[in-house]
Parts: C-alpha cells; sequence; structure tokens
C-alpha cells in the first residue's frame, strides 16, 4: 500500500518524523485550490509505490501555520525532505522531474534496484512524459531557457495562459539521448499533452497561429474560474470566517446558527485560509464583507439579508432554490 499520509496538526506531523526514524520522509506543503499541488500529489504516489520504505505527508500549508513559520513556507506547492527528523533538502515549485529525481536519489528502499537497461529507461520516460498533462522537455528551465528555441516554446506557452511542468534534457544525458529514440523526434524541446508526443517548436507555433494550441493544451485555472468552481461546489456554498465546527467572527458565527435551523444542507469555506478568494470575492460579486451566502452559484447575500429572510419565512425556500 501506497504510503501517503496526510498531517493536519504540528503533532501528527511530528509522529509521522518520529515513526519514520532515519528513512526519508517527503513533506508536501499543499493548497487544496491549487491544481499544481494535486498534480504533485499524484506524483508522490507513484514514488511512494516504487520507495515503500519512505514516507509521504501532506499538509495544507495555511491549516498548520506553525509548521509553514518554521520552515519559512511561502508558497505551495513546496517540498521539504527529512532524515533522523532533520531537513536535508527543499524544492519550491511543482518541478515533477527535479522532484522524482531527488526522491530517488534520497530514498531507503528495500530493494535493491537492478542496474539500468533498455527497458529500464523505457519506463522511465513513460513515467516522465506522464508526469504532468502537459510536459516541456526542453534545455534549461522555464525560467532560464539555455537555448532560443526552448525560450520560444516557453514564451508560446506562458502568452496562452498554458499550464505545464518540465525537464532539463542537459541535466540527464540519458534522458536526453532515450528520448530521441523513444519518441522517434531527433531535436528538443519537445512538447507532451497526456502522454503523446505533440511535437517541437514549429508544430507548436503552427498550432498557435491556427488557433488550436489553447483547445490542445491544458490552461491554468485563472483566479475568476476558481471563484466559480468554489461557488457552485454546492448548492449551498457560506463563505465565512472559519467553518461549520468553529466560526471565527461573530457574524459568521450567527449565521451558522440561522442556517443550522433550517435543516438544509450547506458547505462552507474559510476565507482566513485563501488570501486571494478572500480579497477576489469581495470585486467577483460586488460585495465588500463577510460572511457570503450563495444558493446555486448567485449571491443571497450577507447575515442581514439572511436574518430578514428569516423573520419573513422565506428562508428555507430560498435555501431550497424555490424562489
Amino acid at each position: 500500500m501506497a504510503n501517503v499520509v496526510e498531517a493536519t496538526t504540528r503533532q501528527q506531523f511530528e509522529d509521522f518524523l518520529a515513526k519514520a526514524g532515519k528513512c526519508l520522509t517527503v513533506v508536501h506543503f499543499q493548497a487544496a485550490w491549487a491544481p499544481q499541488c494535486e498534480q504533485m500529489n499524484d506524483v508522490m504516489v507513484e514514488l511512494a509505490k516504487e520507495y515503500p520504505s519512505s514516507t509521504f505527508v501532506k499538509l495544507e500549508a495555511e491549516a498548520v501555520p506553525e509548521v509553514s513559520e518554521k520552515y519559512e513556507i511561502s508558497a505551495v506547492p513546496t517540498f521539504l525532505f527529512f532524515k533522523g527528523g532533520e531537513k536535508v533538502d527543499r524544492l519550491d515549485g511543482a518541478n515533477v522531474p527535479q522532484f522524482s529525481k531527488k526522491v530517488r536519489g534520497m530514498a531507503v528502499s528495500g530493494t535493491v534496484e537492478e542496474a539500468g537497461g533498455p527497458a529500464d529507461l523505457n519506463q522511465r520516460l513513460k513515467k516522465l512524459i506522464n508526469a504532468a498533462p502537459c510536459m516541456l522537455f526542453m534545455k534549461g528551465a522555464p525560467q532560464e531557457p539555455r537555448c532560443g528555441f526552448s525560450r520560444q516554446m516557453v514564451a508560446l506557452l506562458k502568452e496562452r495562459n498554458i499550464q505545464f511542468s518540465s525537464f532539463d534534457v542537459l541535466s540527464d544525458e540519458e534522458v536526453r539521448q532515450g528520448l530521441k529514440t523513444y519518441s522517434n523526434w531527433p531535436t528538443y524541446p519537445q512538447l507532451y499533452v497526456t502522454g503523446e508526443l505533440v511535437g517541437g517548436l514549429d508544430i507548436v507555433k503552427e498550432l498557435a497561429e491556427s488557433g488550436e494550441l489553447e483547445n490542445t493544451c491544458p490552461k491554468a485555472v485563472t483566479l475568476e474560474h476558481r471563484l466559480k468552481t468554489l461557488i457552485n461546489q454546492s448548492p449551498v456554498m457560506l463563505f465565512m470566517k472559519g467553518n461549520k465546527q468553529e466560526a471565527k467572527c461573530g457574524f459568521s458565527r450567527q449565521i451558522l446558527e440561522v442556517l443550522n435551523a433550517t435543516d438544509v444542507d450547506y458547505d462552507t469555506f474559510d476565507i482566513l485560509q485563501d488570501e486571494e478568494v478572500r480579497q477576489g470575492l469581495k470585486s467577483y460579486s460586488n460585495w465588500p464583507t463577510y460572511p457570503q451566502l450563495y444558493v446555486k452559484g448567485e449571491l443571497i447575500g450577507g447575515l442581514d439579508i439572511v436574518k430578514e429572510l428569516m423573520e419573513n419565512g422565506e428562508l428555507a425556500s430560498v435555501l431550497r432554490g424555490q424562489s
């Protein structure tokens, strides 16, 4: 069974480190709203199968602030690597190849790995190609391309807000040479989508000029799209300070009491855990305060309006979308 666990408190985090002993522990500081984190969790599951002696820990960065602050976590995803309870390395960002390479270099596996051969290399290449929905094999990194063709490819993808991960072929000669044979494509950069080769710079340029590139590659999630998704996450959504179990302001506490009295199911989102949503939703809905209540994607209002609906006997029908 894959050894991927979740720490929701500082004590759990420390317990996982202690239990792992001298074996590798990888801690993923993540956020539920970030698609890159979800992608990296999938990568962790695969690596956990490969290295069962290692422990892979997911930790919501904003939910356990004392741990995040201790290790100076300022963005997600961020990965810390521990051995014997001591931090030995760190990786910032969703760099799948670099993350996999670090894990392989530090993991203490219970099995002896066989010497690499053509079959092993092909298996590795397949994993790299499928490590993200959109994978770019290039010279250098997106922040610092090391050839003109790679620079142009990165610019094309970024201009169209396309979300991608990358692998620096200059960092691994085996991958650099092996991928040419594996995909029957002799040059770099190479772009893959859902495990299939799209092509090099010329083909990607052609797709961009014809308007097909955006449909071929997954685009990054915009704030507006994210807010729409959250608002429609449940038929009745309450954006508040805190959650159902623990309101963190008086207005949020009062609105919970009102909603709980209606016997209508609802979900909540804690805006204190996500500054981007907290500020963005004010502009998106043109409503400057919290809590905010939505029914079937439409804003109902804040505490005053909800109280008014309750006093008029209309709240239950509004929550059920009947008026």
